[in-house]
């Protein structure tokens, strides 16, 4: 049987040693947001998912979601799972309170999602879509629009869905066909079919808010010509059914207690959300927000895994040591013993740790972009956030993806059977890398768009900070040995990042070919960062003396240095591969490819 338990003494190492959280209780509307009101938040959160939603993870799979007479039902014990959600408030945990949130910090709420991720992702994702729905209609819906859905969408009572995809377009949404006609009432006329929409249809809520993606009769082609509309699933003044059909439900490789629809919309009445043709802005409110969730899936499938593993690899008994028998009162050693074990225990546990501290440092800065009372700091804290966005989204899937993979094999062919859980958190993973925005797409708008955005001026904001520590540290008996290493990444992603700027212009095709690449060479470099600030924080609680928990901060040292040793390195071939430029990709043929 799989196993979870949250890490919440980590947590609490980024967050208060790391990150020093308690600065936000100094923001303004953060005053309630206090370090004893975050402990409560981890324990009772812990406590949620570790009792109620991760009984359910196998379960839910197992089962899977059932389609009846248009109607779309979750597994048994989801519906109840649902209402202890709501009526534990987490629906509202970050919520403005003018419209009954708590109004806690947005960090607050990323380290939740984690837990949430790590448990249940598929029970994660009806709560997760409905947050990003509520974030569109906060920032973009008129007063009137607000008053009549957010009240009940943060208690729950309502959810909210994203519906843009459409049978013969994904990413290109210019190519949409839907149509949104007025009727003359300050209502529109929706009509047209959305696929692979997340929660489209459930039986967890009393209503379900769509925010539809379509084209007004004399929109502009193209992306220009997008609005964005709410479409309830039931009339909120009536009550009545809103000619919004589930038309069925995908049978998928993954998150199989989450229910993936087809949604039919056949003149439903809708509300434009935003100013017409303006709902490419609207729409990246919800995709930003959304890509934020989606690395937090990547990082809470990772955790799992890799604990699961580290169970197993403690327990699993096979074959001696290689330098001699270390259980001589065994039949063989556990196999946790072996170097190539420990190899992939360790990537895991890198990962992990050091993606959690990114995450939560980008967390962070969310929340100061929102409430610091100083308008350039609020600035660049949205800088960073927006450059660090596409990493955190496409970096952590992937790794979460190969993370699980890692778990299956330390198991095994324990670890390819149903039984062990283990199997199932690889084909959960899967998904995060290609919904909200292709990882390859992520890596495009972080070369495209994030790149040169104001000439530069969000790269600086991680430039600027990172050069700055290195630059502090270098010399540093203990850390110097992993300042050198990464200040060593680091100037390789400078290299990088002038040579594809420069070779773009003369052909846009050496962006694309480096994209994937670059993006992860920043992520290495990220990540690398993170874990050198954690082993400073280690090294200075050890020299203070904190011996009880000794072996803890030796164990964010050691870590730190696996990392940079075994871990950052690919950073030197990513940046090879960014040098040999687009040729190697596009020289060849159509017709060479099946030559």
């Amino acid at each position: 049987m799989p196993v979870y338990k949250a890490p919440l003494e980590t947590m609490r190492f980024v967050l208060n040693d790391v990150l020093n959280v308690s600065q936000l209780s100094q923001l303004p509307g953060y005053e309630q947001a206090t370090p004893d009101l975050m402990e409560s938040i981890l324990a009772e959160g812990s406590k949620f998912c570790e009792e109620v939603l991760f009984p359910l993870n196998q379960s839910g799979d197992q089962e899977g979601c059932h389609f009846d007479n248009g109607q779309v039902t979750t597994p048994k014990g989801f519906k109840e799972a649902y209402a202890s959600y709501t009526q534990g408030g987490w629906t509202s945990l970050s919520a403005d309170p003018v419209y009954g949130g708590m109004g806690m910090p947005h960090l607050w709420n990323l380290v939740f999602m984690e837990m949430i991720c790590s448990s249940n992702m598929s029970f994660g994702m009806y709560p997760g879509l409905s947050e990003g729905a509520y974030r569109a209609i906060l920032h973009h819906g008129s007063e009137d629009l607000k008053k009549t859905y957010l009240p009940k969408m943060i208690t729950g009572e309502w959810a909210g869905t994203m519906c843009l995809t459409e049978p013969h377009c994904g990413t290109d949404l210019g190519l949409i066909r839907t149509k949104a006609i007025p009727n003359g009432q300050g209502q529109y006329e929706i009509t047209g079919t959305k696929i692979f929409i997340s929660a489209g249809d459930h039986d967890l809520t009393d209503n379900i808010i769509h925010l539809v993606l379509a084209k007004l009769p004399d929109a502009p082609e193209g992306a220009k010509g997008i609005s964005l509309f709410i479409v309830p699933k039931f009339l909120v003044d009536t009550h009545a059914a809103n000619h919004v059909t589930c038309g069925s439900i995908e049978h998928k490789m993954g998150i199989k207690a989450s229910a993936t629809c087809v949604m039919n919309f056949d003149t439903s009445i809708g509300w434009l959300v935003g100013e017409p043709n303006k709902g490419l802005k609207a729409m990246f409110t919800m995709m930003n927000a959304a890509r934020l969730g989606v690395g937090m899936q990547g990082l809470g499938l990772a955790e799992v895994a890799w604990q699961n593993g580290f169970s197993y690899a403690r327990d699993r008994l096979q074959m001696r040591a290689l330098d001699g028998t270390k259980y001589p009162d065994k039949p063989a050693d556990p196999i946790l013993v072996h170097p190539d074990v420990r190899k992939m225990l360790l990537t895991s546990k890198a990962f992990c740790e050091g993606a959690r501290a990114l995450s939560y440092w980008v967390g962070l800065h969310l929340d100061i972009a929102e409430k610091h009372p100083d308008s350039i700091k609020r600035q660049e804290a949205d800088d960073l956030v927006a450059l660090l966005t596409p990493i955190i989204k496409a970096y952590q899937t992937d790794m979460g993806f190969e993370i699980a993979n890692l778990a299956i094999q330390i198991h095994g062919g324990h670890g390819y059977i149903r039984e062990y859980g283990v199997e199932q958190y690889a084909r959960d993973a899967r998904i995060a890398m290609i919904y909200e925005g292709t990882n390859g797409i992520q890596a495009l708008d972080l070369v495209g768009r994030k790149m040169s955005q104001n000439y530069g001026r969000l790269l600086r904001r991680f430039f600027h900070p990172v050069l700055e520590f290195m630059t502090q540290y270098q010399e540093d008996e203990t850390l110097g040995k992993l300042v050198v290493p990464l200040s060593k990444a680091f100037t390789k992603l400078q290299q990088a990042t002038i040579q594809i700027g420069l070779k773009s212009l003369k052909d846009p095709n050496e962006a694309g070919a480096a994209s994937t690449d670059f993006l992860r060479l920043f992520a290495l470099v990220a990540v690398g960062f993170m874990w050198i600030k954690m082993a400073k924080v280690a090294q200075d609680k050890l020299i203070a003396g904190d011996t009880d928990k000794t072996e803890f901060y030796q164990s964010k040292i050691k870590t730190a240095r696996f990392f940079i040793e075994r871990m950052l390195p690919e950073a030197e071939s990513r940046y090879r591969m960014i040098m040999a430029g687009a040729e190697p990709l596009m020289s060849m043929t159509e017709s060479e490819f099946i030559a």
